[in-house]
C-alpha cells in the first residue's frame, strides 16, 4: 500500500520578531504614522488590566494589540491603513547579519549534495509569528519562504481605498503549536484533503517532527519548543548579540532543557549559529538517507548468487 508522503522534506521553522529582526515588525508602522512605540505597548498592557478588572477573565494579549491597532485606525491615527500598506511596510524591515542570504544557503546545503538529491531530500523554510502575515510577506525574507503563519486583518469592503476593519486570524504563543502540526501533517500543502485535527499516522505525515528545526528567541516559544523537541526535532535559541538580558533568557531556556543549544542571532558564514543550524540540517539529511537505504534493503533483499566450490 502506498504511503501518503515520502517524508524526505526538512522543515526549518522560524519565529520572526527578535529571531530574524532585532526588534518588532510593527516598528515601521509606528514610524510611518509618527506613533510612540513604547506608549502604544504601554496602552496595550494597561488594557489587559482594565478588561480583567471589568470581569473579562480570558484576555488574549494578541487580540488586545490587534484590536488596539484597529482602534487607532478608527480614531484616524493609522489613517487609511490597509493590508497593502502593511505589506509595503515590511520592505522597511532590517534583518540580522547574514539574512536573508542564509535561507538560500541552507537550501543549497541540501541541494548540492548528490546523495541527498538521489533520495529527493529537500528543505523548506516557514515563519510562525504572532506578528502580521502581510508584513512578513512584504519583507526581504519572503522569496525564501514556503509558508507563513501570522495574524491577519480583514478590510472593510465598503471603503475605497480599503481599510482594515476586523481581525481575520490570530496566532498566539499557544496556537503556534497548531501551525507546526499543520506543517507536520501537510495541511498547508493539501488543505482540501487534510485537516489539522485529522487522525494521520506518524508514518503518513508529510514532515515528521524529527525532520524539523525550530528557531526562536524567548520563553513565549516554549510550547512549540516542547512539541518539536519532545517529538525528536531540533530546537535552537537566539539572542541579540551584546544584549545581556536576551542572552540570559535563552541561557535559561537551555538550562531548562527547552532548547538543545543557543547562540547569537548572526547568520553569517562561520558563525556559531550558522554552523549549528547547518550541522543540524546535515544530520537530519544523513538520517533520512540511512533510513531509506535500510528500508530499501529490507524490501528488496539480496539477489541470488552462484555457490562457489
Amino acid at each position: 500500500m502506498a504511503t501518503l508522503f515520502t517524508q524526505t522534506i526538512i522543515a526549518v521553522v522560524w519565529d520572526f520578531d527578535k529571531t530574524l529582526i532585532p526588534g518588532y515588525m510593527q516598528g515601521p508602522l509606528f514610524e510611518h504614522y509618527g506613533v510612540d512605540e513604547r506608549q502604544f505597548w504601554r496602552e496595550v498592557n494597561e488594557l489587559s488590566r482594565i478588561y480583567r478588572e471589568r470581569g473579562s477573565e480570558q484576555v488574549s494579549g494578541e487580540m488586545n494589540y490587534l484590536n488596539h491597532i484597529l482602534d487607532y485606525v478608527r480614531r484616524g491615527v493609522f489613517r487609511d491603513l490597509s493590508n497593502e500598506k502593511l505589506g509595503e511596510l515590511g520592505a522597511r524591515l532590517e534583518f540580522y547579519p547574514g539574512l536573508p542570504e542564509f535561507f538560500g544557503e541552507l537550501k543549497e546545503t541540501v541541494e548540492r549534495e548528490p546523495r541527498y538529491a538521489h533520495h529527493d531530500i529537500t528543505l523548506e523554510h516557514y515563519v510562525v509569528s504572532t506578528g502580521f502575515t502581510r508584513t512578513i510577506r512584504g519583507s526581504a525574507i519572503a522569496p525564501y519562504l514556503d509558508g507563513v503563519w501570522g495574524c491577519e486583518f480583514l478590510e472593510d469592503l465598503n471603503t475605497d481605498p480599503p481599510v482594515i476593519a476586523q481581525v481575520g486570524y490570530v496566532l498566539d504563543n499557544t496556537t503556534k503549536t497548531r501551525a507546526v502540526f499543520e506543517i507536520n501533517k501537510g495541511v498547508n500543502k493539501h488543505p482540501e484533503q487534510i485537516d489539522v485535527n485529522a487522525a494521520v499516522a506518524e508514518a503518513e505525515r508529510r514532515i515528521p517532527f524529527q525532520n524539523m528545526i525550530y528557531i526562536a528567541d524567548g520563553p513565549s516559544d516554549v510550547p512549540v519548543f516542547s512539541v518539536v523537541k519532545r517529538n525528536g526535532g531540533y530546537t535552537y535559541g537566539v539572542y541579540n548579540p551584546g544584549q545581556r538580558r536576551e542572552f540570559s533568557q535563552v541561557n535559561e531556556l537551555q538550562r531548562q532543557g527547552r532548547v538543545q543549544a543557543f547562540g547569537p542571532a548572526d547568520y553569517r558564514q562561520g558563525t556559531q549559529t550558522c554552523m549549528w543550524l547547518t550541522d543540524a540540517v546535515q544530520k537530519i539529511a544523513e538520517r533520512i538517507v540511512t533510513d531509506r537505504e535500510r528500508a530499501l534493503g529490507d524490501k528488496v533483499g539480496k539477489a541470488p548468487r552462484h555457490l562457489s566450490e
